[in-house]
């Protein structure tokens, strides 16, 4: 293949803006925001489960406190009707009133008993909504980080995609001065090697950084301007200018 000596050339000028775009790229998939943002969401879920099993049980404690209330109450009412009943004088045999007696003594140490039961599951509870509060503000700033990050992240992509753009416009323009021949050796090459061409400088490769033998340098050297060469190790387009070393 034959091409003018500057549309060779021009070839380093496009090798440089994929370099840049390919930069970019890399720069777009690798960004500090999105590992945070995948560490944020993953603590997130984590601890959404959390907040749910803590919800869950502080639930569990506030139905046992209230049915634990409920039976203070039942002994309790059942308390005060004997006590009204022994005090009304209603009650006159002295083996009932001894029973009686004996009843409401009964009741008042069972509620007495299920007063601590009361207290204990009060303490539970109150321990089990802490937790839940606890783990909820966790939860609001994992959720503020992780849309912090997320704000970053956008910013940073407007800029790359920005930047991109401008590439791909100057990108055009010089695949506009590369005739058509030439410009498809190079994207066939850039894209089995990620480098299409590459400039011979002081008698070295600058894609594979090899240095070219004598017998090959005296082949170049030989080569009419206008030949277009290949390295014979990394096989990409061999552009030579003043820097080359011929």
């Amino acid at each position: 293949m034959k091409a003018a000596p500057d549309a060779q050339k021009r070839l380093l000028d496009l090798a440089e803006l994929d370099s840049v775009a390919d930069r970019l790229a890399h720069r777009r998939r690798t960004l500090p925001e999105l590992a945070e943002i995948d560490e944020q969401s993953k603590r997130y879920a984590k601890l959404a489960t959390e907040v749910i099993e803590a919800e869950t049980e502080a639930g569990d404690l506030a139905r046992e406190q209230a049915k634990a209330e409920g039976d203070v109450d039942t002994v309790r009412a059942r308390a005060e009707r004997d006590q009204k009943r022994l005090d009304s004088g209603a009650v006159t045999s002295p083996k009932d009133l001894a029973s009686l007696q004996s009843e409401i003594a009964s009741l008042h140490r069972r509620q007495g008993d299920l007063e601590e039961v009361v207290l204990e599951i009060m303490e539970r509870r109150e321990a089990a909504d802490s937790k839940v509060a606890d783990l909820r503000g966790k939860l609001d700033e994992v959720a503020a980080a992780r849309g912090a990050a997320e704000d970053r992240r956008d910013a940073a992509l407007v800029e790359i995609d920005k930047e991109a753009g401008e590439t791909a416009g100057r990108r055009s323009a010089v695949a506009g001065d590369i005739p058509a021949d030439l410009l498809g050796l190079y994207e066939k090459l850039r894209e089995q090697y990620g480098v299409g061409a590459a400039m011979l400088r002081g008698g070295r490769c600058q894609g594979c950084k090899v240095a070219l033998s004598i017998a090959e340098m005296n082949r170049i050297k030989a080569a009419p301007h206008d030949d277009v060469l290949r390295c014979d190790e990394c096989r990409r387009i061999l552009v030579r200018t003043a820097e080359s070393g011929l």
